[in-house]
């Protein structure tokens, strides 16, 4: 009998993707019902439809890669594309926010004092919640590492450990953040200063949070047996993405909280 061999990446057909692209514009437009009617009863409904196509996408993926052995090397080469042209789009994203930075930081307008912060804005010290936030996202990605160099070893205690331990600094980091927006004097209105602040800081705290739901996710899967020390992209893929944010977070501490000051 003649063996089949499927050498793309849509190895089954799924809902998944349209379904989910109808929630994302259900989504939005709950967003804007919620900046202007102050109604958040439909993003709700959205975010918990967002979560449940999520939920049910990957789940189609881990059982194709898994039980029905469909992840060939040609699919994993499709995966690990498509991956990469996701941090590309999420880096010239970020890049869009820090051109607008240094557009107001290296020639600030005559309607915030021409001078940078803009009067009566009272910067963060970058030696206090930022610094520390900085050695917890340092130490996160030497964590993550660690637990991809005990998978490819086949320790399987030591890569839930080191992943654990991973898991838990990036909610350290999300707890300071909320603790240093607290502490904020400014808000996201208060001038361009705090527009970029917010919006960089934030966006970046977004991306903390998926990024760690996408390594409990792994996390669960190292504890079930998915992984092997030559199949495991799915733990990859959220690697490369933990490693982006450290990157952009490094940026974001030399720019907007040491430059600034």
């Amino acid at each position: 009998m003649k063996k089949l061999f499927q050498p793309f990446h849509l190895v089954t057909l799924s809902p998944w993707p349209l379904m989910l692209s109808f929630n994302l514009l259900v989504m939005m437009i709950s967003l804007m019902n919620w900046f202007n009617n102050f109604n958040t009863l439909m993003l709700m409904f959205s975010s918990l439809l967002l979560v449940l196509c999520v939920f049910q996408w990957w789940r189609d993926v881990i059982r194709e890669s898994t039980f029905q052995g469909f992840h060939t090397k040609k699919v994993i080469m499709g995966l690990k594309i498509g991956m990469l042209l996701f941090i590309a789009s999420e880096v010239l994203f970020f890049f869009s926010i820090f051109w607008c930075y240094f557009h107001m930081f290296l020639s600030p307008s005559i309607e915030i004092g021409s001078i940078w912060p803009p009067k009566n804005i009272i910067a963060f010290n970058p030696y206090n919640i930022p610094l520390l936030n900085t050695i917890i996202l340092l130490s996160s990605g030497v964590t993550i590492t660690w637990c991809h160099y005990s998978i490819l070893f086949k320790l399987k205690k030591i890569s839930f450990i080191s992943l654990m331990l991973t898991i838990f600094l990036g909610i350290i980091f999300t707890i300071y953040q909320y603790k240093e927006y607290n502490e904020a004097n400014f808000t996201i209105s208060d001038s361009v200063y705090g527009s970029i602040f917010f919006m960089s800081t934030g966006f970046h705290g977004l991306h903390v949070i998926i990024g760690t739901l996408f390594l409990m996710v792994n996390l669960l899967r190292i504890y079930q047996n998915n992984y092997s020390s030559t199949h495991h992209f799915g733990f990859e893929a959220a690697a490369w993405y933990w490693h982006f944010v450290d990157v952009v977070w490094l940026f974001l501490y030399l720019l907007i909280y040491f430059w600034s000051n």
